[in-house]
C-alpha cells in the first residue's frame, strides 16, 4: 500500500494531516467570461491543470466524477475507456498506481456505466458490470458485510463514503449504498466532536487513526451528497437519516472554521497546517442540498465564504494551492482532487444560481 503510508508513522501535533447519469445534469460548462466566476476562464484553467496531472485509481475516478457534472461528455466517454482498460482480471477499474485499491476502484464507476449508457459501448458496460460484480460477491469486507477500503488489509478510511456507495448507488443499489455508508460512520463517528476520525482497523477493532482529517470528513460529505441525490423517491425515511449524517459533518466542521474561510487539515488541531480542499468539498455538499432541498439556505453564507476562500488560492496556471498535497499527502500543495473539488463546486454553485 502506497497511498497516504505517512498517516501510520505520523505524529500527532506534526500533521496536519442517481440513479444513473442524475448527476450528470451540470449541462454545458460555464463559457468564458461568465459573471458566475470571479475570474475569466478560472474553471477552464483548473480543468485544464487537473487533466495535465498523472493519476491514480481515486485520483482517474473522481477526475471523471468532475468531468461528469461539468457536462464534459467527450472527456467522459474518453476517461472511461480508459479506466475500463487499465481494469484488473478482478474487475477493479483504473487500477494504476495503486496494486491494492479496492473502493478507490470504484470512483470511477458512475461516469463509466454513463459512458456506457450514452455511446452503447458493450465494452465499457462490460468493464461496469465487472465492478459491481466484484464490489457485490468478492470484495474482502467485514463480518457484517461493510466492505474494505484496500483488498490486502481489513481497514475502513473516512475516504470510502465517497468512492463506493455512489457507485452503488449509480448501479440502483440504493439500498447497499445506504447500508455501506452506515456502516463505514458507525466504526468512524465521533459523538462528542461531531466528525470522523480517519481510519478503523476492523482486525484490532478500534480506529488506528483517530485524527479528524478534514479531507476525509470532506469526502464523507460529498459522497453521502451525491448518495442522497441519487434515491428514489419511496426511500424518504433513508434520504432524512442520510440527510441528518451530512448536515453534522458540515456542523462539526463548520465550528472548526477559521475567520479565513479554511479549516485546519486536522480540524480540530490548530497545529496542524491550513488546508484548501474541506472548504470546497463542504461548498459543494451545501450549494448541493440547498438546491435540493434537503440543506438549509442558512448555510449559504458559509459556503460561499469557503467559496471565496477557494477562488483565492487558484494560481495564475489554474492550481488549487494549498490542499493537501500529492503524492504523500503530508503538507499544502496541489492534488487531483483539489483540482476535481474546485470544479464541482463551481458546477453546484452555477446549477443553484441556475
Amino acid at each position: 500500500m502506497k497511498r497516504r503510508d505517512f498517516l501510520f508513522q505520523a505524529p500527532l501535533a506534526g500533521l496536519a494531516l442517481g440513479s444513473p447519469g442524475s448527476l450528470s445534469a451540470g449541462g454545458s460548462p460555464p463559457q468564458p467570461g461568465d459573471a458566475e466566476t470571479k475570474k475569466p476562464n478560472i474553471l477552464e484553467k483548473v480543468k485544464l491543470a487537473m487533466l495535465s496531472m498523472q493519476r491514480a485509481t481515486w485520483e482517474q475516478g473522481v477526475a471523471m466524477q468532475a468531468m461528469l457534472e461539468l457536462g464534459e461528455s467527450n472527456l467522459v466517454i474518453l476517461m472511461a475507456k480508459d479506466a475500463v482498460l487499465r481494469q484488473s482480471a478482478d474487475g477493479r477499474l483504473a487500477m494504476l498506481g495503486e496494486e491494492f485499491a479496492l473502493s478507490d476502484a470504484a470512483s470511477p464507476g458512475e461516469a463509466v456505466l454513463w459512458a456506457a449508457r450514452s455511446t452503447g459501448d458493450a465494452v465499457l458496460m462490460a468493464g461496469f458490470n465487472k465492478m459491481l460484480d466484484y464490489v457485490l460477491t468478492r470484495a474482502p469486507r467485514t463480518s457484517e458485510g461493510i466492505i474494505f477500503h484496500f483488498t490486502n488489509i481489513p481497514q475502513i478510511w473516512s475516504d470510502i463514503i465517497y468512492m463506493l456507495p455512489p457507485f452503488l448507488a449509480a448501479a440502483g443499489k440504493h439500498a447497499e449504498a445506504v447500508r455501506q455508508i452506515e456502516g463505514a460512520r458507525a466504526c468512524l463517528w465521533n459523538e462528542d466532536k461531531k466528525l470522523l476520525s480517519h481510519m478503523w482497523d476492523d482486525a484490532k477493532k478500534e480506529r488506528v487513526r483517530k485524527d479528524c482529517w478534514g479531507v476525509g470528513n470532506g469526502w464523507s460529505a460529498a459522497g453521502i451528497t451525491r448518495v442522497i441525490r441519487s434515491l428514489p423517491g419511496p426511500m424518504q425515511a433513508e434520504k432524512k437519516r442520510l440527510t441528518g449524517y451530512v448536515t453534522e459533518i458540515i456542523d462539526g466542521c463548520l465550528a472548526h472554521m477559521r475567520p479565513d474561510g479554511l479549516f485546519h487539515n486536522i480540524v480540530d488541531d490548530p497545529r496542524s497546517f491550513v488546508e484548501t480542499n474541506l472548504a470546497q468539498m463542504l461548498a459543494y455538499s451545501i450549494y448541493r442540498g440547498i438546491k435540493g432541498g434537503w440543506i438549509g439556505n442558512q448555510y449559504r453564507e458559509q459556503a460561499d465564504k469557503m467559496r471565496e476562500a477557494a477562488h483565492g488560492k487558484v494560481d495564475g496556471l489554474g492550481l488549487v494551492q494549498g490542499v493537501c498535497g500529492s503524492p504523500e499527502f503530508d503538507h499544502p500543495g496541489t492534488a487531483t482532487e483539489g483540482q476535481v473539488f474546485f470544479i464541482l463546486m463551481e458546477v453546484a454553485h452555477r446549477d443553484l444560481a441556475a
